[in-house]
């Protein structure tokens, strides 16, 4: 069910909650965060749809704020609940006019009490998402820089202003591919990595904070092959004096793990979702210090092009 509350305020949207709540009964109450997605530059109604998703693994009040079109002050917005908002409750801002900059104002009145607040940009990765309004008030802030047209200067910035919270979800499509390559390295008589070498997509954060966190990690040189016909990482191989490890996953589902003295591995490694990077992300409140590290090595030629 979708209400519709043109031309309304903060408290008017926060008593129609509360009068949906009874409608409905107690289901809110099960509600274990808030997340607030800022849908600035970005599709309002897919970031919704991936939300929605996420959520049936993780109830939550979603706040979305996509900026309206009206030229007069105004603040429209709509409640989701039932169908068409998952496991969750949704709330749709749409501020226009001089509504426009005062997220934190907007957002404050319809916060779940004594809940975690999660922040999440689905695009235009904020300059210092810290000290924004939003990412203030939030205990984990969530970036997604797949989309930006200038991967290895937003990782210089996010590096900068990292704050223990931030993460972003290129470093998260990583998960399975590092611990694979952990499983293997430990399997391996002389682990010793002197080069590795990634091929992926062109413009691949994923693969510049992969190359980051080898490259502090194991002390080696990260050599990086690119392809505009692919959508996702390919393969790692790590050269070791035993040998190379090799994950490659050419078709984007299964990858075939190669490692010195041992016969061919094939394992199901599909291409992440955005709702499971999404719900990955939600399962934990704590900093990833992982990635903190991964990002603050970072340079502009960590990763070298082949």
């Amino acid at each position: 069910m979708i209400i519709e509350l043109p031309a309304t305020t903060t408290g008017a949207i926060a008593k129609r909650l509360v009068e949906s709540r009874k409608d409905g009964g107690v289901v809110t109450l099960a509600r274990v965060m808030t997340l607030v997605i800022d849908a600035t530059d970005a599709d309002a109604e897919q970031a919704i749809a991936t939300a929605n998703v996420a959520s049936r693994e993780h109830p939550c009040r979603i706040i979305v704020i996509a900026p309206g079109t009206s030229e007069e002050a105004r603040l429209d917005a709509e409640i989701r609940v039932g169908g068409d908002a998952g496991a969750s409750e949704v709330v749709v801002l749409r501020p226009s006019g001089a509504q426009i900059g005062h997220d934190d104002t907007l957002v404050t009145p319809l916060l779940l009490p004594d809940a975690p607040i999660v922040v999440w940009w689905p695009a235009a990765v904020p300059a210092d998402i810290g000290s924004c309004s939003l990412g203030r008030m939030a205990q984990r802030r969530i970036t997604d820089t797949k989309g930006e047209a200038d991967p290895v200067g937003t990782l210089l910035s996010l590096g900068t202003t990292y704050r223990p919270g931030d993460t972003d979800l290129a470093w998260t499509r990583l998960t399975r591919w590092r611990a694979l390559l952990a499983v293997a390295l430990e399997q391996v008589a002389d682990p010793v990595v002197t080069r590795a070498r990634i091929h992926g997509d062109t413009n691949s954060p994923s693969i510049l904070l992969l190359g980051a966190w080898l490259k502090r990690a194991l002390g080696c040189e990260v050599e990086a092959a690119y392809d505009d016909s692919v959508a996702a990482l390919q393969s790692i191989v790590l050269e070791t004096p035993s040998g190379a490890i090799e994950i490659a996953r050419p078709d984007g589902h299964n990858a075939t793990i190669r490692q010195p003295g041992q016969p061919d591995h094939v394992i199901a490694l599909p291409a992440r979702s955005l709702e499971e990077a999404l719900a990955e992300e939600l399962r934990r409140l704590d900093s990833d210090e992982v990635y903190g590290e991964a990002l603050a090595s970072f340079t502009a030629d960590t990763v070298v092009p082949l």
